[in-house]
C-alpha cells in the first residue's frame, strides 16, 4: 500500500509537470460516452490544447485526486450527478471560477453557488408504465407511487444509486423529511422485486411483466428506443412517460457538470475547455449524442427527446441534493430501500 501511494505520487508529479509544459489540460471523467471525446477531439483541433482523459467511476475519481493531493495532474473533474460534486467540493477539491461565459449561459439552478461547478447537460428522471395495466392520469406525481393500490407493480434501481438518492434529496427539499420517509417506506412497500441492474433492466422488466411502473432517467428510455437490439427497442416504445409534479413543483432534474481543481496546473486551458463546452455547437452535441436535455436553452433536442413532449421542470438549485443527500442514505438505510 505504502509503495503503491509513492510510485501513485512520483506519477502524478511527473505528469503535472509534463502537461504543464506542454499546454494541456487533463480530464478526470466519470462520463463515458463517445459523444464526449468527439467534443474533447473537437477542442482539441480547435485551439490546438491536447486533453487527456482519464475515465472512472465519480466516487473513485474524487478518491484518487485526495490522495494525489496539491500533486494531482486533474485540471478537471467531471461528474453524472450534483451530489457527486458536491462531495467534490466538500472535500476542497474544487475553485471558485470567475467566468462570464459559464455564469451567463448556465441558469442559476444548475451551477454551485460560489461557482465551484457547473452543469454541462441535464437528465430528468422519469416514470415509465405499462399502459395494458394503467390508464393515462393514474400517476402523476412521484408522491403517488407510495399509494398502496401500486403494492407489488414498481421497479427501481438500488439505494446506492446516486440518481435515487438525489431523487429522494430533492423529494425532502419539497416536502420535509418526514414525509419524504414515508414516501420512501411507501414506495419500498410496493416494490415488485429486490431493486437491482440499471435503468434499462427497469424498462425490460416492465417488458417482461415483473413490474408495471419504474422510475428512469430519461436517456436511458431514448437510447432503448434508438437501439438497434430489437429487444431493447421493443421493450422502450412499449412503455408512457410521466414527467411527474407537472401541477405542483416540476419534474426531478439532476446534471452532468464540471468543476476545476483547486491545484489545476494547466487553469486557463481548463477554464478554456469549459466554456467550449457550453456553446451551442457542444452543447448540440449533447442533445444529440447522448439524448441529454441540453444546459443551454434554445438548443435542438434530438428527436426521440422532442417526442417525450414539453415539461415543466423543478427549479430547485441542484446543489441541494448533495447537501441533502446524507438525509436520504439514512432514510433509504431506514425504510429498508436496499
Amino acid at each position: 500500500m505504502i509503495l503503491r501511494r509513492i510510485l501513485l505520487l512520483i506519477f502524478s508529479v511527473f505528469f503535472a509537470f509534463a502537461t504543464a509544459q506542454n499546454g494541456e489540460v487533463n480530464v478526470y471523467s466519470a462520463r463515458h460516452y463517445d459523444s464526449d471525446i468527439a467534443l474533447f477531439k473537437d477542442f482539441s483541433e480547435q485551439t490546438g490544447i491536447k486533453v487527456n482523459l482519464l475515465e472512472g467511476k465519480s466516487d473513485a475519481l474524487i478518491e484518487r485526486m485526495i490522495s494525489e493531493g496539491k500533486n494531482s495532474p486533474a485540471d478537471i473533474l467531471i461528474s453524472a450527478d450534483a451530489g457527486r460534486l458536491w462531495r467534490a467540493e466538500q472535500a476542497g477539491l474544487l475553485a471558485s471560477l470567475d467566468s462570464e461565459i459559464l455564469t451567463t449561459r448556465i441558469a442559476a439552478q444548475f451551477r454551485h453557488p460560489e461557482n465551484k461547478w457547473f452543469g454541462l447537460s441535464r437528465r430528468i428522471r422519469i416514470i415509465v408504465y405499462n399502459p395494458n395495466e394503467i390508464a393515462v392520469g393514474e400517476i402523476n406525481n412521484y408522491e403517488d407511487l407510495a399509494d398502496p393500490k401500486w403494492h407489488g407493480q414498481i421497479c427501481v434501481r438500488s439505494s446506492s444509486n446516486i440518481y435515487n438518492q438525489s431523487l429522494l434529496a430533492s423529494v425532502i427539499a419539497a416536502d420535509g423529511t418526514v414525509k419524504a420517509e414515508e414516501w420512501a417506506k411507501g414506495l419500498v412497500n410496493n416494490l415488485a422485486r429486490k431493486p437491482q441492474g440499471g435503468d434499462r433492466d427497469q424498462i425490460k422488466a416492465i417488458a417482461a411483466g415483473e413490474c408495471n411502473i419504474a422510475i428512469v432517467n430519461h436517456y436511458y428510455l431514448a437510447k432503448m428506443i434508438d437501439s438497434s437490439d430489437k429487444t431493447q427497442h421493443n421493450a422502450a416504445v412499449n412503455v408512457k412517460v410521466v414527467f411527474p409534479n407537472q401541477s405542483n413543483r416540476g419534474a426531478h432534474v439532476n446534471i452532468s457538470g464540471a468543476g476545476i481543481s483547486a491545484n489545476a496546473k494547466n487553469y486557463d486551458n481548463a477554464l478554456k475547455l469549459l466554456e467550449f463546452l457550453v456553446t451551442d455547437a457542444a452543447q448540440a452535441k449533447f442533445a444529440a449524442g447522448n439524448f441529454e436535455y441540453p444546459i443551454v436553452d434554445g438548443i435542438e433536442l434530438s428527436d426521440i427527446v422532442e417526442n417525450f413532449g414539453e415539461f415543466t421542470a423543478d427549479p430547485i438549485n441542484v446543489a441541494i441534493y448533495g447537501e441533502l443527500n446524507p438525509e436520504a442514505i439514512r432514510i433509504m438505510d431506514r425504510v429498508g430501500w436496499q
